[in-house]
């Protein structure tokens, strides 16, 4: 029976120590050399203070920013543990709506997003959570059509304000991976830093 055990033990801690130290050690070393922002979780900061991460949207509520896509989020409701609260770009709670396209309640959700803009049709990605609930990103369409709010809020011409936002379009990934898109918390940053 020795015979059988003592291998087992020798694997076991062998490969406990190779696949549970070393192999993750060497992976977050080279993570940390070769790509050092993302392996920290790409933070945006203003004035050396962390604002956010480029990776995961934010809620804008102010007239005077673009407002981020729709988030399903949730968290446990602090008043009974057996049920959920909306909880918008919740990065621990990670989900979409699941709501099918028959949905009374999501039909109902993106009439009343889409009854806040006067011009029509209103790009899907801003009254449709994503998947993930966390997208940092909107389409070019999405930015553009929020352009008079802001620019309003502001009292800044709204040439000026859709300049900024075309400044801002990311291209594909690859050039090819993708489409075109702005980070609202990136934009809304060079939108105070510029005005």
């Amino acid at each position: 029976m020795f015979a059988i055990l003592r291998p087992a033990v020798v694997l076991t801690l062998l490969l406990s120590a190779l696949l549970g130290l070393v192999y993750p050690l060497a992976v977050t070393g080279l993570a940390q050399t070769v790509f050092p922002t993302a392996a920290n979780g790409s933070l945006v900061t203003k004035r050396d203070t962390v604002v956010g991460s480029s990776l995961i949207g934010q809620e804008f509520t102010a007239a005077r920013y673009f407002h981020s896509r729709p988030s399903a989020t949730s968290a446990p409701d602090p008043d009974d543990a057996t049920k959920t609260v909306d909880a918008p770009y919740n990065a621990a709670n990670s989900s979409g709506s699941n709501l099918g396209p028959t949905s009374e309640k999501l039909i109902a959700a993106i009439k009343e997003r889409a009854s806040g803009f006067e011009t029509r049709p209103v790009p899907a990605d801003l009254v449709t959570a994503s998947a993930s609930g966390l997208d940092p990103h909107i389409s070019p369409a999405a930015a553009l059509i929020q352009v008079p709010r802001v620019a309003s809020a502001r009292g800044i011409p709204e040439a000026e304000i859709a300049a900024l936002v075309t400044r801002s379009i990311e291209g594909r990934t690859f050039g090819i991976l993708g489409e075109p898109r702005v980070n609202v918390l990136e934009l809304n940053l060079a939108l105070d830093a510029n005005y």
